[in-house]
């Protein structure tokens, strides 16, 4: 049987060869993940198997200190996955399936956490509920101790479950009407509905999310920063290995270790999700998806999601109020300094530069994780397992580690001496500043294979609903692999290449732990600016900041979302719904 298979991957792999323009495209994806995600883990990899590496390894694994790091580490990445699937789940559900009221102000919400710096929430959230909050100690007269487990639950949670909600969106406005309209016409009430139809066909992107959130989660650095307090994870004391020690041999012993739990998650994703059957779609859903209109049930989830609604909005106010005030909740004088420093400083440098890179990386991203996807769900070619692995690493390795994987293999010329031509540049210099466009070209390919895995999570997951018989009925009337792949593939799975561009760019926009190595001051970025105004405590220039992101992602979304065009079909039902 294996060697049957064996047989059938190769010809697979065969057809792919025979198709000109999609083996290239393999093999650009091939050489692109290797240059981008596997040589800077190698390098961090063979730095921690030195001699010094393993003595760091049994000092680490042996101590009581570092072992309460780890088991910190992984509470804290468990009970965030969690709570950030259930919460993204709730919100899409009354999105796509309840009749309740605001439902673009809930979507609006929802969008929001994604597209501004976690550790400006962590900020925002220690000025309503911490020690001395305007919430706990100015309303309820409590000091309220939020660092630690609670407050990074908290903030983490808010930070992330947006990409729960985007995955599962997308997937619920992809799921045929028809099934849940047999159903009901077979008697089956809408309880069982949901436990027999909608959660086993979004079982994929439940796995999928609960992966993404975990992998963010442990890999955070902001929040930790700003509310770890006595709470430490691995992601802060690699920071520190570097930062404050530039001890890059203890920080590769570090990251292996948290990489092993990453991991075995992935690896309970994959088997979990290889075990379900979740095809669905024939072609384009037909009709609308059924709206839960029973009070018992629209109205207590309204409530919940309503709630998670508002307390971002108090969050958000704040960041919002904390920009037009001197010190907020010292001296609430209005005032527009900040905004000025920011505008009229380094802030408008870092805007430009910011937004370009961006800008690049987002179309480079999306399109790359909808080509492996469909590779990865739909061709059986050897080495596709792997193809996928690799690609997951990009978002597995915590950022600090990527970024000082990059430093170590991109700040100086990769060159190979050969017979004959001698010394020969493979890759040039990419970090510092002197590199080729000032260390942009290395931020871009960082936010590049950052984003690339939320992309292929989302494509796979909607096309594990998408029967390959579409397909296989364009590729049998000469449209070949291309052909179908963008004519017929990626407009069944629009939402997701939507929800991929949109992690792209706000990902882009707001990720500081994977490029704080590799700024430069020919290349400046917004996110590296708002930290350094935090650990200043120059909050209100920091939150002016905020405010300037916020508004440029979402100007970048209304501009994806007419491009894309998610407004049509089925996205229309959730407008019907408010």
């Amino acid at each position: 049987m294996r060697r049957l298979t064996r047989i059938r991957q190769i010809a697979e792999f065969w057809r792919i060869f025979q198709d000109p323009v999609l083996f290239i495209g393999l093999v650009l994806v091939v050489i692109f993940i290797a240059v981008a995600v596997l040589a800077p883990i190698y390098k961090m990899v063979e730095e921690s198997r030195t001699e010094k590496g393993q003595e760091l390894f049994d000092r680490y694994l042996t101590s009581p200190v570092y072992q309460t790091i780890i088991e910190n580490t992984m509470r804290m990445g468990l009970i965030t996955a969690a709570l950030g699937t259930a919460l993204g789940f709730l919100l899409a559900y009354v999105q796509v399936k309840v009749a309740v009221p605001f439902k673009r102000f809930m979507h609006i919400m929802a969008l929001v956490p994604i597209i501004s710096p976690p550790f400006a929430v962590a900020t925002a959230v220690l000025l309503l509920f911490g020690r001395n909050g305007m919430i706990t100690r100015g309303w309820f007269g409590v000091r309220y101790d939020i660092y630690g487990l609670d407050g990074l639950s908290l903030v983490i949670t808010l930070s992330y479950f947006t990409v729960a909600y985007l995955n599962l969106k997308g997937m619920m406005l992809a799921l045929d009407p028809a099934l849940d309209e047999a159903a009901t016409n077979l008697g089956a009430s809408k309880w069982h509905i949901f436990r027999t139809i909608t959660v086993p066909m979004l079982i994929p992107g439940i796995a999928g999310s609960f992966l993404l959130i975990f992998v963010e989660a442990v890999a955070d650095l902001g929040n930790p920063l700003v509310m770890g307090g006595n709470y430490e994870v691995l992601a802060t004391r690699i920071y520190v290995s570097i930062v404050g020690l530039y001890n890059t041999t203890a920080a590769a012993v570090l990251s292996v270790i948290l990489l092993v739990p990453t991991l075995v998650v992935f690896m309970i994703q994959r088997y979990w999700v290889s075990r379900a059957s979740v095809v669905s779609i024939t072609g384009k859903p037909s009709g609308t998806p059924q709206q839960i209109t029973h009070p018992l049930v629209r109205w207590p989830l309204f409530a919940l999601a309503m709630s998670v609604c508002l307390l971002i909005v108090l969050i958000y106010g704040v960041i919002i109020a904390g920009s037009l005030v001197k010190v907020i909740n010292v001296n609430n004088e209005f005032t527009l300094d900040h905004f000025d420093f920011v505008i009229n400083g380094y802030g408008a440098a870092a805007m430009e530069d910011t937004t370009k890179l961006a800008a690049i990386a987002t179309p480079i991203a999306g399109i790359l994780g909808m080509l492996i996807a469909f590779l990865v769900a739909r061709k059986k070619f050897l080495g596709r397992s792997a193809l996928d692995f690799a690609t997951m690493l990009g978002i597995a390795v915590p950022g600090t580690i990527i970024g000082i994987g990059y430093l170590l293999v991109f700040n100086r010329p990769n060159v190979i001496d050969l017979p004959l031509l001698g010394n020969v540049t493979l890759i040039p210099k990419l970090t510092g500043g002197r590199a080729i466009g000032g260390g942009s070209i290395a931020i871009i390919m960082v936010y590049v294979i950052r984003s690339v895995p939320a992309a292929l999570r989302t494509g796979v997951a909607a096309l594990s609903q998408l029967d390959p018989a579409i397909e296989e009925a364009s590729v049998s009337l000469g449209a070949g692999n291309v052909g179908t792949f963008w004519r017929v593939t990626l407009p069944l799975i629009r939402p997701a290449f939507f929800s991929g561009l949109v992690y792209a760019f706000a990902r882009s926009m707001t990720t500081i732990s994977a490029i704080i190595f590799l700024t430069t001051p020919r290349t400046r970025i917004m996110t590296q600016q708002i930290l350094n105004e935090v650990e200043n405590g120059r909050y209100g220039n920091a939150f002016a900041y905020c405010v300037i992101l916020i508004l440029i992602v979402l100007t970048a979304i209304v501009i994806l979302s007419a491009a894309v065009g998610t407004s049509s079909g089925a996205e229309r039902t959730v407008e019907g719904g408010a």
